[in-house]
Order: structure tokens, then C-alpha cells, then sequence
């Protein structure tokens, strides 16, 4: 196998030789500790042949490259009936999430972008920061309660899955109740937005889609029948007032974009919370550190978003003949952007494995360009005030075991549980 250097031009490595590197990625120690998998891709250069087609993206200026820019687009209905196999898009999870933001180019896009506005902008997080203070307060009681009488607690089912739940909760509109429910066919619906999910997988987010489709209808059905001061009702009147009298399609939008909403709030924010907490308690000395000087708190959150992304790739799509980091890429090819491996990159964040909370380097985890991640703001403010009050109230708060991942999974990296102790 040659390897590529990182200067531009075309690949010359196989695409059957990345395969190993992919089952390590998708190994539990690869899942555990993907970053000597991200040294192994950069080796091979900046853009990288994909077994299937197509291309990884590990190198930071290539994947900023992409996510910026206009002429990458997503693998919406229309690119995926171009292609030779369009049945591999064709079942009911894959469609229902292809409706979605992520999912959308211009003009769909465009318009539902707009209808929700910039919801997490710095006076909004300003307001929403009591009521998010108020409720890690109330978690971290339950936290408690529960190392008191077991002598550990999974800090994860306690608290950084519930914090992102009643965070969206309290916005959207959706009662305490229901949490359980909503988090469990979460967990199952993102099977679908996998890279390669598994017939089992498929099955699995196919039961889980039919279940959100009935919890967010319902939910809508009732909210138009009693709104209320949330979001959800807000997006309600917005697109009754465009669709001209077409509920039906008033509802589809209002259903698509209250569904990602909520899932993509809970997925991603609760991995960010629950690496937050272990890489600033996994050492003493940092905790103390941090303890002592709260104000480089924010700087610990994004060296957390660097370190260890909570998502670990997207895809993107050329929409006419381009060239990435010298390589041609044709019109309609798929790329991957690897967002870990991007971070991770030396010429971006020297020493990237040396985890450093005052680095100040780049990262990429919330995405970038039109479709730069509507709830950056509000996951940074859960973090933030959680570590805070974490570092504050269990100065000696250290983890049991390593953290558990889940390793059925490449695109979200779920953290399944993380044990704690005082």
C-alpha cells in the first residue's frame, strides 16, 4: 500500500486497504479510543477513497472547506433518486429523517431555517441560563441521593441524558412524563442516519420512527387545540400563516422540524455533557485546577468538543465537478467529513492527542455554513453551567470504571454510561 502525502493530488491508496482501519474504527477499543485511527487516516492523506465510492475527508482545512461551502450539498430525495441504487434510501427511517434540516438544500431549507430563527443566540442562552442552572441543580440532587445510598451513580442515566431532555422539553413544550418514552426511541431511531446501518438496525429505527411519528403528532395535534408559550406553538402559527390554508402540509413541515429538533438535542448534547464531566475529572489536579478558576470553563467545554466529537462524520455532496485538497471529485460523488479526525489534525492543533483545556484550537463539531448546528448555543450553555456546578458542589467526583460507548454505532457516538463516585 503507498500512502498519500498530504500534498495535493490524487489518491493512490486502495480503497479495500481502508477497511481495516474502518472495523477498528467500529471495534469497542476503536470506539473507546478512536484517535490512533485518526492518526493512521492522516498518514494517508487529506482525502481518502471510500470502499463504496466516494471519499473520507480527515483533513481540517478540507472538511472547514466542505461544511462551508455553498457547492457541498446533502444527500436530499432528489440526489438520492440519481443514484444507481436509490433503494438503499428507501426505507421508512432513512425518508422520514431525509425530511429533515440536515437533510435539506435551498430553497426547503432556506425556508424552515428561517421559521426557527436563531433560538440559541447570546440574549436568548442569557434567558434560558436560570432555567438550566435550576434544572442541573435538581439533577445533581438526584445524583447525589443515589451515591449516597449505593456508593455510585450512573451519571449519564441521571444526568447527562435528563438534562438535555427537560432542556428541550421546557422549550418545545413536551411533558416530564413523556421523557422516558422520547429518549428510548431516540436511542433506536438513529439507527437509520448511520453510514452503513445493518438490516437489524434498519428494522429497529423503522418501529422507533413509527413511534415518534405518533408521539410528535399527537403532540401537535394537542398544542393546536391548547398552545402555549413555547416553540412549538410559535412554529405552529408561523407555518399555518404560509401554507395558505393546507394543513396537511403545515403539519408535515411542523412534524419534521419538531422531530429533529428534539432528537438532535438529546443525541448529541448528552455524549457532550457526559465527556465534559470525566475528561475535567479523570485528573484531580485539572479538577482542582478548574475548580479554582471557573472562568477557563468554556475554554474546557470546546477542548472537550475537539478532543472527542459527538458526532463522528457527515456526509456531503458535490453538486458539479470540484477539486478538494487537489483531488477531483466528480459531480454527484459522496464525501464524509470526519469530524474527529479533522480536530485531530497536526497542522490545525499540534499535539492533538494531548488533551489541553486553555489549547483555544479549531474544531468542527458543530458543523459549519448554512448548516451550522441550530443548538450550538444551548449545548454549550448545558456544559458550561453543568461542569460549573459539578466542580463546585463534588470537587472529588471521579469515575468508577472507563466510560462505556456504544460500539454499534459510527456516525453517533452514544455514551451509554459513565460511573461516578465521591
Amino acid at each position: 500500500m503507498n500512502a498519500v502525502s498530504h500534498h495535493p493530488g490524487t489518491p493512490t491508496v486502495s480503497r479495500r486497504a481502508i477497511i481495516p482501519l474502518l472495523r477498528r474504527l467500529r471495534s469497542p477499543e476503536g470506539t473507546a479510543n478512536p484517535r490512533p485511527v485518526w492518526a493512521a487516516l492522516h498518514e494517508l492523506g487529506d482525502i481518502i477513497p471510500a470502499p463504496w465510492g466516494g471519499y473520507f475527508v480527515v483533513g481540517f482545512d478540507a472538511c472547514n472547506e466542505v461544511l462551508r461551502g455553498r457547492k457541498w450539498q446533502t444527500t436530499d430525495f432528489a440526489w438520492q433518486e440519481r443514484q444507481s441504487n436509490p433503494e438503499r434510501w428507501a426505507d421508512l427511517a432513512t425518508r422520514e429523517m431525509t425530511r429533515t434540516l440536515p437533510r435539506l438544500n435551498a430553497p426547503a431549507h432556506t425556508c424552515q431555517r428561517r421559521a426557527v430563527g436563531t433560538p440559541f443566540d447570546r440574549a436568548s442562552v442569557e434567558a434560558l441560563r436560570p432555567v438550566i442552572a435550576t434544572l442541573v441543580s435538581s439533577l445533581l440532587d438526584e445524583l447525589e441521593a443515589e451515591m449516597r445510598v449505593e456508593g455510585h451513580a450512573d451519571f449519564m442515566r441521571i444526568v447527562g441524558e435528563q438534562l438535555p431532555a427537560r432542556s428541550v422539553g421546557e422549550w418545545i413544550g413536551i411533558d416530564r412524563a413523556d421523557h422516558a418514552h422520547l429518549l428510548d426511541f431516540t436511542h433506536r431511531q438513529v439507527y437509520a442516519q448511520e453510514l452503513l446501518p445493518t438490516r437489524t438496525q434498519l428494522a429497529v429505527s423503522e418501529q422507533a420512527t413509527l413511534e415518534m411519528r405518533e408521539f410528535f403528532t399527537r403532540l401537535i395535534r394537542e398544542r393546536r387545540a391548547q398552545p402555549g408559550d413555547d416553540a412549538l406553538t410559535q412554529w405552529i402559527a408561523h407555518f399555518d400563516a404560509l401554507s395558505e390554508g393546507d394543513r396537511a402540509a403545515a403539519d408535515q413541515v411542523i412534524y419534521d422540524l419538531t422531530m429533529f429538533v428534539t432528537i438532535a438535542s438529546l443525541e448529541t448534547s448528552a455524549v457532550l455533557l457526559g465527556n465534559t464531566v470525566h475528561l475535567a475529572t479523570a485528573d484531580p489536579g485539572r479538577a482542582a485546577w478548574l475548580g479554582a478558576h471557573p472562568e477557563h470553563i468554556p475554554s474546557m467545554v470546546e477542548e472537550t468538543l475537539r478532543y472527542d466529537p459527538p458526532i463522528a462524520i457527515n456526509s456531503r455532496v458535490a453538486s458539479e465537478d470540484l477539486v478538494l485538497a487537489g483531488v477531483p471529485v466528480p459531480r454527484d460523488t459522496t464525501v464524509h467529513v470526519m469530524y474527529g479526525a479533522a480536530a485531530h489534525d497536526p497542522r490545525r492543533n499540534p499535539d492533538p492527542d494531548t488533551f489541553d483545556p486553555l489549547r483555544r484550537g479549531g474544531h468542527l463539531s458543530f458543523g459549519g455554513g448554512l448548516h451550522y448546528c441550530l443548538g450550538a448555543g444551548l449545548a454549550r450553555l448545558e456544559a458550561q453551567e453543568l461542569l460549573h456546578q459539578v466542580l463546585k458542589r463534588f470537587p472529588t467526583l471521579r469515575a468508577v470504571t472507563p466510560p462505556v460507548f456504544d460500539d454499534t454505532r459510527l456516525v453517533f457516538r452514544r455514551l451509554v454510561s459513565l460511573d461516578v463516585q465521591i
